[in-house]
């Protein structure tokens, strides 16, 4: 997600911290799943105006259905990552912000570390898309922050964002997307360290991209599968889960494609709810992992915890 609100109190994620009176008392989730271990790391958090980050509702709805939860427009958004120990590899599904947003982001690698791991034991980081909270940690200052990690990314989303003549055709507001993936992805390119993928094969035993596409051009959702157990890593398809669970048909400012979005969104929550494993989700509570059940309206998540 772009167009962060950029708050002025400086937070660590060492201990608990406040932001927009929320209290966030963890930087790192762990359990397991199968034989592999999973790890959510909480990037950080910034305030988020939902009537002007989501589309495809009436004039004041969005603020009607957060009242209803006793809520505001005005959400706190997560930003997680998420690290798979399948025991042979560690393998981290995005990168975080990095130095993008200001000083309420950008702790991934404090909360890895706090989890027992070094950012130089990392050996692949899979991208869900090119936007800059999920891939603005990949680099800090002109180092690789994960050295000794290949990067994956689709090719269909590779192949849009890194192409100038894309760049020009988009509109204005579009184009931020363009240059910040020439940005923290060209030095990995340079390093040899960027492998595209297309979709039906596994990465890794047990890791396999699925084509999400709608919020970007190429936006992938892994699925992660260890002795029987599975969980969907499902990257922006969901930016608020009390609007977006329950009314699957609202967008966001931020989508590539709405209808493709929509579709997305739509068929994944379905499969989700029917089959009933686990789901892990970047821009809500953390450590935006649950289930999803069918409720009255739409569908409902269970958190994890």
């Amino acid at each position: 997600m772009k167009n962060f609100i950029k708050i002025a109190l400086l937070v660590s994620i060492i201990g608990p911290f406040f932001i927009n009176n929320k209290l966030y008392a963890q930087s790192f989730y762990r359990m397991k799943l199968g034989d592999f271990e999973v790890v959510a790391l909480l990037d950080g958090a910034v305030p988020q105006n939902l009537d002007q980050l989501l589309k495809g509702t009436k004039p004041g709805a969005i603020s009607k259905m957060m009242a209803k939860h006793s809520q505001t427009a005005i959400m706190n958004c997560s930003v997680n990552a998420y690290l798979i120990n399948t025991g042979d590899k560690l393998v981290l599904i995005d990168a975080g912000t990095g130095d993008a947003y200001g000083p309420s982001l950008g702790h991934l690698t404090e909360g890895l570390r706090k989890a027992g791991y070094q950012p130089g034991q990392i050996n692949a980081v899979l991208l869900t898309h090119t936007h800059m909270d999920h891939i603005g940690g990949l680099m800090t200052g002109d180092k690789l922050t994960f050295p000794n990690a290949q990067i994956y990314l689709s090719k269909a989303e590779g192949d849009y964002y890194l192409n100038p003549t894309n760049r020009e055709k988009a509109p204005e507001a579009m184009k931020r997307f363009f240059d910040g993936a020439a940005q923290k992805l060209n030095p990995i390119i340079k390093a040899g360290k960027l492998t595209t993928f297309e979709f039906g094969k596994e990465l890794f035993p047990g890791i396999t991209p699925i084509a999400s596409f709608g919020h970007s051009a190429g936006h992938t959702f892994y699925a992660v599968k260890s002795k029987g157990e599975k969980m969907l890593f499902w990257g922006d398809i969901i930016l608020s889960d009390i609007i977006q669970f329950a009314n699957p048909t609202v967008t966001s400012v931020y989508d590539y494609n709405e209808l493709n979005g929509t579709s997305t969104r739509e068929k994944a929550l379905k499969e989700a709810a029917k089959e009933h494993y686990w789901i892990a989700v970047a821009h809500i509570d953390f450590p935006g992992i649950g289930h999803l059940v069918k409720a009255d309206t739409g569908y409902r998540f269970v958190a994890v915890n």
